[in-house]
């Protein structure tokens, strides 16, 4: 009776696992976890220091905000 072949123990790992991942899914979709996923889906877009290409286009475009007037410049 305490015969547990290799298949079996495939069929017992089988079911943790689908178990395992049927809770992975609901612990996911929950309410309580939203909040926590919208923040982490946004941090990419909350780097404060910019790429040089984003950067210098910022600093052109607030030169020509200046019509072109240097510091020093009336």
């Amino acid at each position: 009776m305490n015969n547990l072949t290799l298949n079996d123990l495939r069929i017992v790992v089988t079911a943790v696992s689908f178990i395992v991942f049927i809770g992975v899914i609901i612990w996911a979709y929950s309410g309580r976890q939203r909040q926590r996923f919208e923040e982490a889906a946004n941090l990419p877009f909350a780097d404060p220091e910019l790429p040089c290409e984003i950067a210098m286009m910022q600093k052109n475009a607030s030169a020509d905000a200046n019509n072109g007037k240097r510091s020093g410049d009336e």
